[in-house]
Order: structure tokens, then C-alpha cells, then sequence
């Protein structure tokens, strides 16, 4: 029996651009249209009749605009929502749209005569499948975390859980030895689906004087990576950038990895590499937690966070097996499990936190010099 088909709702107001998203979305046989609607209004109307399982959102509508309609559908009938950006330069457009409960922010096509077309519309096309798998709730009317509007972090996201209830006493799960005292010297955090409200979550956790570089990867399209570096530092006690070729770390900053290359870090500096996709991503956890692995071996910290895919699962094996002390976000917590959970599953984490532990425990880990096998 042939699996059923991710039925899409396209919503766009250009004719134009619809016959091209409806071209590329019917060019994967894993996909098909449920419904075009042209306005927010009418995609409110149609999103319980047709019942999609993904929706592909524009955010300059006629009408109530993109973010309106996110989380009008979050209240209303919670679906995954991939936002399709034609203003990649605008970059509040997807913090915004993370924050009104959007899973993803992927570049318009444009058209089929840009050069970088097929790549542009595989990655839409690999989005809205990936996205649709994803187990929302609804988003609760008024919760905010407060502060102004580029202050309050991806709301609905953190709102979002899968489907699995936070067992009592699970919420740590040592999978190594006891710790044991240790000097750390940098900390990386891998991140891909939820990611960015699960990061404001953790950095918030930590002190201003923070005694660690802390290093970034965070799956985005490449043309959104400087928009969220800055949205980052508006929302959490660092100083917050992207990492520079032969720029030496220093303690207490952020190192965002740039959207089109892989990041290497170790105690000589930071390195931007260009080469091939790594796990399907550029730039790769994988890479930035083997080069941590190599170039700070037991005086680095780990983290794998919520996110689709293995990225970064083997790379912090490799952190481990050099000394590394390594962290996977517990199922609990995490939007989608996959990377973290195929961390547990290799052996590659010492410990399995919830998101609200997993500061503390970092805490814990450079103020008292402890806990490393």
C-alpha cells in the first residue's frame, strides 16, 4: 500500500508566484495541493475545511498579514506552518514568524531562471515534508515571556512538545559514570527545529559573567542566519555574533556559525570552512562538535538540542569518546527528538536533561570544576 501523500495549503496572493510554488510542490511525488488561498482570511476559512497537514505561508498578504495568520491557525487548528520569505533582507521577518508559532522560514524561489533555483525549491519541497511530521499544540491566547516584541523569545515553539509526557523521574538519565572535577574551557550548542526559543531558554540560564566561549550552530536558511544572530543577543545577557575567520574566542561571547559554511573552532581560533553539505547541512553540528572533540578534547562541553535529522549525533560522540562532557535534550522537552535522541541512542551523551535542567547543570559544571569521567 502506497503511503498517503503531505497535502500542502499555499497561501499566497500573487497568481504568479502560486503557479510556481504549486510546480515545485507537485514535483515531489511525496506531496500534493490540498487548497491556493490567496488571503489570510481565506486560508482561515479553508484551513478546517481541506485539513492540511502542512501549510506554506507568505507574510506579505492583502488583509491580515502572515504573522496574524499563524497564530490565528495555532489557536484555531494547529499545523505545522513553513513561512516562504521573499524579504530575506528584512531581518526581524523570521524571528517574528518563529515567535507567532512558524516551524521554519525558507527563501521564495523567486523564479526558475535564478541560477540557484533547484536548490532553492528542493530545500522548500524537503521543508514542508520534514515540517508536516511535526506534532503541534495549540497555542494558548496571551502567554508571552515578556518584554518588548523582539525581546519576547518564539513563544509558540516553546509551546510546542511531541507527543510524549514527561515521566516522573525521568528527567535525568545519567548514561556514563559518575563526574568527576574538570576545567572547561568552551561550550558548543547544536540546534535545528525549535531551536531558537530552546537556545534563548538556555543562554537566559546562564550568568552575564559566564567564564566560557560559547559556539552555535543553529539550522536556518542562510539567508536569515545574520537576522537571527542579532535577535539572539536582543533576547539573551551575551554579546552575540558570527563567527570570523582566525577570530580568537573569548569568554562570555556567542559564536553564531554563518549561514553558508561549516564552523571549526579550537584553542587557535575559529575557522569557516567551505565544502559539501555534512548530515544534509551547511554549516553542520557534526563539524563543530568534531572540531571541539579535536581542538578542546575533555576541556569542552557539548550540548544537542531539539532538531529533525542525525546532525551533530556522531560528531558529539566523538566529543565523549575525546573526554568531552555531553548533553542531549530529554524527549520531554524537545520539539522533535531525532538528533537528540539519535545522540542517546550512539551512546554519545553522558546525560539526558529536559531544557529546563540542562543551564543549571552547566552551571554546575564550570563554578564548581566538577563532574567529568
Amino acid at each position: 500500500m502506497s503511503q498517503a501523500k503531505v497535502r500542502v495549503l499555499v497561501v499566497e496572493d500573487s497568481p504568479v508566484v502560486q503557479q510556481l510554488l504549486t510546480h515545485i510542490i507537485l514535483g515531489d511525488p511525496r506531496l500534493e495541493i490540498a487548497a491556493v488561498a490567496s488571503s489570510g482570511e481565506q486560508a482561515l476559512r479553508l484551513i478546517d475545511r481541506v485539513k492540511p497537514d502542512v501549510v506554506s505561508l507568505d507574510i506579505r498578504l492583502p488583509g491580515i498579514d502572515g504573522f496574524e495568520v499563524t497564530t490565528r491557525i495555532m489557536r484555531q487548528r494547529p499545523t505545522p506552518i513553513v513561512v516562504v520569505a521573499a524579504d530575506v533582507n528584512d531581518l526581524d521577518i523570521p524571528m517574528r514568524a518563529l515567535q507567532a508559532g512558524a516551524l521554519a522560514v525558507v527563501a521564495k524561489p523567486g523564479s526558475m531562471a535564478r541560477a540557484d533555483y533547484e536548490t532553492v525549491a528542493g530545500h522548500l519541497r524537503t521543508q514542508l515534508y520534514s515540517m508536516s511530521q511535526v506534532k503541534v499544540i495549540t497555542q494558548r491566547a496571551g502567554q508571552r515571556l515578556g518584554g518588548p516584541p523582539l525581546r519576547d523569545a518564539a513563544r509558540a515553539i516553546a509551546d510546542f512538545r511531541p507527543a510524549v509526557a514527561p515521566e516522573p523521574g525521568a528527567a535525568v538519565r545519567p548514561v556514563g559514570p559518575p563526574p568527576s572535577a574538570r576545567s572547561y574551557q568552551a561550550l558548543a550548542l547544536v540546534a535545528s527545529t525549535g531551536g531558537p526559543a530552546a537556545l534563548v531558554k538556555v543562554l537566559n540560564g546562564l550568568p552575564k559573567d559566564f567564564p566560557l566561549p560559547i559556539f552555535i550552530v543553529q539550522h536556518i536558511g542562510a539567508p536569515f542566519v545574520a537576522g537571527f544572530a542579532s535577535w539572539l543577543e536582543s533576547v539573551c545577557p551575551f554579546p552575540v555574533g558570527l563567527g570570523q575567520p582566525r577570530e580568537q574566542p573569548r569568554r562570555g561571547r556567542v559564536y553564531v556559525a554563518p549561514g553558508d559554511r561549516h564552523m571549526t573552532v579550537d584553542t587557535g581560533g575559529i575557522r569557516l570552512v567551505e565544502g559539501e553539505l555534512v548530515c544534509g547541512q551547511k554549516p553542520a553540528g557534526e563539524v563543530l562538535f568534531s572540531s571541539m572533540a579535536r581542538g578542546y578534547g575533555p576541556s569542552s562541553i557539548g550540548v544537542l538540542l531539539t532538531g529533525m535529522g542525525e546532525d551533530g549525533a556522531r560528531g558529539l560522540l566523538e566529543m565523549r569518546q575525546a573526554g568531552a562532557y555531553t548533553i542531549a535534550e530529554h524527549a520531554s522537552t524537545a520539539v522533535i527528538h531525532s538528533m537528540p535522541g539519535t545522540a542517546v541512542r550512539l551512546g554519545a551523551a553522558l546525560e539526558e536533561l529536559p531544557l529546563d535542567s540542562i543551564a543549571p547543570r552547566l552551571l554546575e559544571l564550570v563554578s564548581m570544576g566538577m563532574e567529568q569521567p
